[in-house]
């Protein structure tokens, strides 16, 4: 769903999950033909995370195993939340992926990258990041896009 504002002609894009009311937020804004989504996740149309990591004793995620369906998921959703500007993936002129683990990250990004831009090389800019913490105990990967669409 989405919705425009008076200021700079912004229109604004939802999944309509409870995070989005909890945080205050948008999914992703369209200025022009300039797209920034927010960090996306692999989460269902309901906001429950999808390939949840499994969590050691003191809430940390103990096994990365999840990683490779997380990152399918997020994607999808990033093409979604695109798909309500008439974008695709693309259109994507950057990425940026922030993970719990770079090396688990590493060993699959590669294939699912190529897999969500059905492309050998997809043409985007990417940036991997090493982070000590995501919002969701359970949640390995997060994805933040920039996509631009044809000047009309």
């Amino acid at each position: 769903m989405t919705s425009t504002t008076a200021a700079n002609t912004k229109q604004a894009a939802y999944h309509g999950v409870p995070a989005e009311d909890d945080y205050g937020y948008a999914q992703a804004i369209k200025i022009g033909n300039t797209i920034y989504v927010s960090g996306q996740l692999s989460h269902d149309d309901k906001g429950h995370m999808i390939a949840p990591a499994a969590l050691d004793e003191t809430g940390k995620p103990a096994d990365f195993s999840t990683m490779a369906d997380q990152m399918r998921v997020t994607y999808a959703n990033a093409g979604k939340i695109l798909a309500e500007f008439g974008a695709t993936l693309d259109h994507v002129v950057e990425e940026t992926l922030y993970v719990l683990d770079v090396d688990a990250a590493f060993a699959v990004a590669g294939k699912v990258r190529k897999e969500a831009y059905a492309k050998a090389r997809p043409q985007c800019a990417s940036n991997l990041i090493g982070v000590s913490r995501l919002a969701f105990r359970e949640q390995l990967i997060e994805i933040v896009f920039k996509a631009v669409l044809p000047a009309v």
